[in-house]
């Protein structure tokens, strides 16, 4: 069913959000002076920089085929789009002329290589032009045009050029001629999504319809199998046999979320982020056309991936042969996935699910994949990353300064790069504060403005205090969200207590405002332990620990046994305490926990006797802050 906008909310674009608590501040640095410029040199180091000028003769591929013709070559324009997407988000901060020099050289280089037709694709362009549109289930051609449109328009609202967006309107139009349901088009759709992100975002930019009307058109043809599966169509048309897929033993389409049309899938399978984009997708276009099917939809994904299939990190796919789905409450430890774009990915559609309806599961969500399994795949210092986030390791996993595929390199720079644009949502009447940290905007509402200056020290402590100066408005809603992890929070206006009625993870404070009221929220982090549910087989009889928004680790360097070798007793009290000097400065967790001891146990590999064990304290730092110091084996789960 189909209406007007379900869209109740509204983000706040981050440029208009100054981020001035240190927690976020110093990521934010580190991105814009670090990871971007950092980037750019491995982007050229490793020849992507330069495949955009499309060389002749033609260079040998520098990543081998595999099966099926694939190489992850065919990802790299994806590559430069999301750079530029990150790089743009930096000028929005601070203009650097350097920086914008180089993005222009790309634009150059990507308006030179596209067709007269507008098709843009480095690697076709170069490598396989008669093949382009042969092999939309495997070879990333909607997908790469995704990211750079979302790159172009990222470009575009930092700079007002609009040069690089008309070279993406270009493709995007010669894309909406080639596939659609009219006479001499193609019931095409793309393997991996992400192109439906993009248009979204290039329709809010630019207000033109036709990018909305293609979006539309990709959700709601995937899947179809009238009169039969589009991928089945391609590949008899290039000669291949349908079922001779890497896939196929693990549900053919699953793989893609294309075995059945949207609005009927209720399982989430597959890859995990080609499934958070396609949510993210589905959540803006139920918001945009008053779709209660996709929101509904969106809704028992929602609860089957957070109910099952996901990690106490906030990390999302088990398995390494798909990256992504397996079964449910299959969530081992040391051999997870939980790659990082997934939990970026799933940023993105908690924030468009809380636009969709203020319900405090989202933002508790956003936060949980934003503080642990995002972060955790940025080093401190800003140029070393992790593709996939283990919770368990004996040591050998560690950080890498580049991936043949790293897609999830520029992922986590332009997330942390734009991370002000998920902290408060905007109504006619209401201002809703999802996340803290330190934090100042002037938004429209009720007819005027106001300018909120939020201070914490979050998400060490949970202390918050919010200065409310209304001008030209005063009768409005200030909704503050009252995290899932929290109990007993309180509240006091101008020092006077406020009732604590919560509703759906949020105290709505409805009252005409004056120049000069505080809001002082206070949030108790008290170190608590979190268990699994008993199907979780890797999980039964152990604990993590976790504090306010963060999910904690134990690193061996920080013990005194061998970090597999502890257990953490039930009766054990924990205590938080900040170490300014630890890790750029972290609040710890320490216990009294007890190790077995190897001494004594004698030649035998068994024995009918257990190991002794001897008190030995634990110390646990945040997950996100893991391996920073050199690799060395961590648990997150620590055995009871």
């Amino acid at each position: 069913m189909k209406g007007p906008t379900m869209r109740t909310y509204a983000s706040v674009p981050f440029p208009d959000v100054t981020i001035t608590g240190a927690f976020w501040h110093e990521r934010l640095e580190v991105v814009l002076t670090r990871t971007i410029p950092s980037q750019l040199k491995m982007l050229e180091k490793h020849d992507i920089r330069g495949s955009i000028k499309l060389p002749k003769p033609v260079p040998p591929l520098t990543i081998p085929r595999r099966k099926g013709g694939f190489t992850v070559q065919m990802f790299w324009d994806s590559d430069i789009g999301k750079w530029i997407e990150a790089a743009s988000y930096a000028l929005r901060h601070r203009r650097d002329a350097a920086i914008e020099a180089e993005v222009e050289a790309m634009i150059d280089d990507l308006e030179a290589a596209q067709a007269e037709d507008g098709y843009l694709n480095c690697f076709y362009q170069q490598r396989e032009p008669e093949n382009r549109w042969t092999n939309l289930r495997d070879n990333h051609e909607m997908y790469n045009a995704g990211h750079l449109l979302e790159g172009a328009v990222a470009y575009y609202q930092a700079t007002g050029k609009d040069r690089f967006l008309r070279v993406m309107e270009r493709n995007m139009d010669h894309i909406a001629r080639t596939f659609g349901r009219g006479e001499g088009q193609r019931p095409g759709y793309p393997g991996h999504q992400e192109i439906e992100l993009a248009l979204i975002r290039a329709f809010h930019a630019t207000g033109q319809q036709k990018f909305l009307d293609l979006a539309t058109y990709f959700i709601d043809e995937r899947g179809s199998r009238e009169p039969e599966h589009y991928f089945d169509t391609e590949a008899k048309a290039r000669g291949d046999d349908p079922a001779d897929y890497f896939f196929a033993a693990s549900g053919m389409y699953e793989y893609s979320q294309s075995h059945l049309p949207v609005r009927e899938q209720t399982k989430v399978v597959g890859h995990a982020v080609r499934a958070m984009y396609m949510y993210a997708a589905m959540a803006d276009l139920a918001a945009e056309h008053g779709d209660a099917a996709l929101k509904a939809a969106c809704e028992t994904l929602w609860a089957d991936v957070i109910e099952r299939r996901m990690y106490v990190t906030g990390g999302f796919g088990p398995s390494e042969h798909n990256e992504g789905f397996t079964a449910d409450y299959d969530l081992p430890n040391d051999t997870a996935y939980c790659e990082t774009c997934a939990s970026v990915a799933m940023v993105f559609w908690a924030a468009r699910m809380l636009n969709l309806d203020l319900d405090g599961q989202y933002a508790d969500l956003l936060e949980l994949a934003l503080y642990n399994n995002s972060l955790a795949g940025l080093s401190r210092d800003g140029e070393s990353y992790f593709y996939d986030n283990k919770l368990d390791s004996d040591g050998s996993h560690h950080r890498w300064a580049w991936h043949m595929c790293p897609c999830c390199t520029m992922n986590v720079s332009r997330l942390v790069a734009s991370v002000a644009g998920y902290f408060y949502g905007l109504a006619e009447t209401e201002i809703a504060v999802h996340l803290y940290g330190g934090s100042e905007t002037r938004l429209p509402v009720a007819g005027g403005h106001v300018t909120l200056t939020e201070t914490s020290d979050y998400p060490w402590n949970g202390a918050v205090r919010i200065a409310v100066a209304p001008e030209g408005c005063g009768d409005f809603t200030l909704s503050l969200r009252i995290p899932g992890w929290c109990e007993g929070a309180s509240a006091r206006v101008n020092g006077q207590a406020v009732p604590m009625t919560v509703e759906r993870g949020y105290l709505k404070i409805a009252r005409s405002w004056s120049e000069g009221d505080v809001v002082e929220l206070d949030l108790p982090m008290e170190a608590r332990r979190s268990y699994a549910h008993p199907a979780v087989r890797a999980d039964i009889g152990r604990v993590a620990l976790r504090r306010g928004p963060l999910v904690y680790c134990a690193e061996e360097r920080d013990q005194k046994a061998p970090v597999h070798s502890l257990r953490l007793p039930r009766e054990a009290a924990l205590s938080a305490r900040h170490v300014p000097d630890l890790i750029g400065g972290v609040t710890v967790i320490e216990a009294e926990a007890r190790a077995a001891r190897a001494e004594g146990w004698g030649p035998d590999l068994y024995r009918p006797a257990p190991p002794e064990e001897a008190p030995s304290p634990l110390l646990a730092v945040p997950y996100y802050a893991w391996c920073n110091r050199g690799a060395n084996p961590m648990l997150v789960w620590l055995r009871e």
